[in-house]
């Protein structure tokens, strides 16, 4: 795999950045990790979180995490560019095989949390084998960071099934974070189209799920970001989004 310097993954972000904005205008007229932050109270939340307040100008952009780390890095420095803080639900296997890439993610002021251990249809799972899907990535973040993280996340699914909701309430995550935008960036279908998707929906309080290890994803992020500036709505953790 050949590296790309940082200088030259910045400028690339750019380049692809600006010709989003004009598809876009042209299509609509319009060391050591810091200690994880003190989650909010969460009573007041649902068990299954798909937005937050509607009443404030935030969103959260929350990221699958597994792909290359040079990727996940590359997008992480287009969010710090521009203010932005993300909430990444990091797969365990991913972790083992990366686990600077963890402390990377607390050190830039974002979010830390859990998408099971192997990115399994967990709600297919018996019970034994979800139990452990996500146990065993709580204790590769805590290992790791000191804390299993705040949030939950299911893999391959959109909300937990009540099983995996309850199992995940007992390895101490309360919530199960879905989302109410989903930019599609998995399937492939290009920068401007995920661009669009994420734009065309998103609004205050807004969870969009967005992917690391994805082109389309690395091309469309510094437009969306960018977009989001001009309307006023910041991109802030989840944790700071429902607190």
């Amino acid at each position: 795999m050949v590296n790309v310097p940082p200088t030259d993954r910045r400028s690339t972000l750019r380049t692809a950045a600006a010709g989003v904005l004009t598809a876009l205008t042209a299509g609509c007229s319009s060391t050591t990790p810091q200690a994880p932050k003190t989650p909010p109270p969460t009573s007041h939340l649902p068990t299954q979180i798909t937005h937050g307040p509607r009443n404030k100008p935030q969103v959260a952009l929350t990221f699958h995490g597994s792909g290359d780390p040079t990727t996940a890095r590359a997008l992480l420095e287009e969010a710090e560019r521009h203010n932005a803080r993300v909430t990444v639900l990091a797969v365990g296997t991913w972790l083992d095989e990366n686990p600077a890439v963890a402390t990377r993610i607390l050190d830039g002021g974002h979010d830390l949390g859990n998408h099971t251990q192997n990115h399994l249809d967990i709600n297919a799972m018996p019970e034994e084998e979800a139990r452990r899907e996500i146990a065993e990535c709580a204790d590769r973040l805590r290992r790791l960071t000191g804390s299993i993280g705040t949030w939950f996340r299911p893999s391959r699914a959109t909300r937990a099934s009540p099983l995996v909701e309850t199992l995940a309430r007992r390895a101490g995550y309360p919530h199960v974070l879905s989302y109410d935008v989903d930019s599609l960036d998995f399937t492939g279908p290009g920068a401007l189209a995920v661009a669009r998707t994420v734009l065309g929906e998103v609004r205050a309080g807004s969870v969009v799920s967005l992917h690391f290890g994805y082109a389309d994803t690395v091309a469309a992020l510094p437009a969306v970001l960018e977009e989001l500036d001009r309307r006023g709505l910041r991109a802030v953790t989840t944790t700071e989004l429902l607190s």
